[in-house]
């Protein structure tokens, strides 16, 4: 029999005490996994990143007590999405974090059922009017407080749009809403540079990690403009849970899937579907 769909601290329960610092200040991080036959996929790139992200914040976690939770959670279950949050824990009235116990929430979720021509044929994205704020203390986290990214999905509401494309304060191309943003340009596979915003995601991780061993020149590209996502021959956005979808418009722009997003696209399919 599979347990409750909720765990805090190991115990199946589905409230926490108001007092939460996650609740109250959006003090923690999370991270949003895919599962499949019980397992959880990419599993060093998300725990490797959750302690990451804890650390940067100063909040103290066991990955060895999060990941044996996480397996005790998941038996029996097989197919769909695991949410993993780690809060500061409760504490007084105050922005002060000292004397607080993290606190670990996990949740079971239903994947999200996409129509298959996002990964064949691709998707449109809408351009987002929000900026993403510039504070290199919490780039690339990811860190409860997604405000940014609530307020800037709630800018459409059109099934013509799978995603939306964010810039920064500055006008560069930072990410989508729910996952990162690649491009291609004289054969070289470029995603943006995150030290002063957006969330570095698992799945952009792993394909810098992976490609070049394939045969495919990346970087990490400072202040990419408009401009240079117009010359660009193939874009691409990805994350975790959805994997690759190839862009095909965006702002009056358009493109077509090639053979990078192709092959990056195979790859990936192996890994989120074992």
């Amino acid at each position: 029999m599979i347990a409750e769909a909720c765990w805090v601290n190991g115990e199946s329960v589905s409230d926490i005490p108001v007092t939460d610092r996650g609740l109250a200040y959006g003090d923690g991080v999370f991270e949003t996994i895919r599962v499949v036959a019980g397992e959880v996929t990419l599993a060093d790139y998300h725990w490797d990143r959750l302690v990451a992200s804890c650390e940067r914040l100063g909040i103290a976690v066991d990955i060895t007590v999060v990941q044996r939770s996480a397996r005790r959670f998941l038996a029996g279950r097989e197919v769909g999405i695991l949410k993993v949050i780690v809060t500061r824990g409760s504490g007084g009235r105050g922005y002060n974090p000292k004397e607080c116990d993290s606190r670990l929430i996990l949740s079971w979720h239903n994947l999200s059922v996409y129509p298959a021509t996002h990964w064949i044929e691709g998707v449109e994205l809408y351009a987002c009017s929000l900026r993403l704020a510039l504070q290199p203390a919490l780039a690339g986290i990811k860190h409860l407080n997604r405000l940014e990214q609530v307020l800037a999905r709630a800018e459409w509401d059109d099934d013509r749009y799978a995603e939306g494309l964010l810039q920064d304060l500055n006008g560069h191309l930072v990410e989508g809403v729910m996952s990162n943003l690649f491009l291609v340009k004289s054969g070289i596979l470029c995603t943006p540079d995150l030290k002063l915003s957006g969330v570095a995601g698992v799945m952009r991780q792993w394909i810098l990690d992976t490609m070049p061993n394939r045969g495919i020149t990346t970087k990490i590209k400072a202040d990419v403009s408009l401009q240079e996502l117009r010359q660009a021959t193939e874009v691409f956005i990805c994350n975790s849970v959805n994997g690759v979808w190839p862009v095909l418009a965006y702002a009056g722009m358009q493109w077509m899937p090639g053979s990078v997003t192709r092959q990056i696209q195979s790859a990936v399919f192996g890994v989120l579907h074992v």
